[in-house]
């Protein structure tokens, strides 16, 4: 069996503007994901907002930088995941097709393992 993560992205202002009575919908859609996924579902969680992120780069002369935010802005951010336990890449994609992303969309990454020293 092989490991995928499955990067959800939506449009934070909605979600930030949902009712109390929309954010319980969205979070009992992810309980159903959860249930519909299985054993498949190794884990997973919701991020802080973007605003929380920290950014560390390295500049042309190797030194940190660290900046407030995401590097890049965009209308979707990343705001959570799932990692998924599947055969293999279709069997992820169709795991990964019921994640609820009602402001944006998933993407499917295998992982990738290193050997051991």
């Amino acid at each position: 069996m092989s490991q995928y993560l499955v990067l959800i992205y939506g449009d934070e202002a909605t979600y930030a503007a949902y009712s109390p009575a929309e954010s319980d919908d969205m979070l009992a859609a992810h309980r159903t994901f959860q249930q519909i996924a299985g054993a498949a579902n190794l884990g997973g969680q919701a991020l802080q907002p973007t605003v929380t992120a920290t950014t560390i780069r390295h500049d042309a002369n190797g030194e940190v930088v660290i900046t407030d935010g995401p590097f890049a802005e965009a209308k979707e951010a990343l705001g959570g995941y799932y990692l998924l336990e599947a055969p293999d890449l279709d069997a992820a994609i169709a795991i990964a097709a019921q994640v609820p992303a009602p402001t944006g969309g998933v993407e499917v990454r295998p992982i990738q393992v290193f050997a051991q020293p």
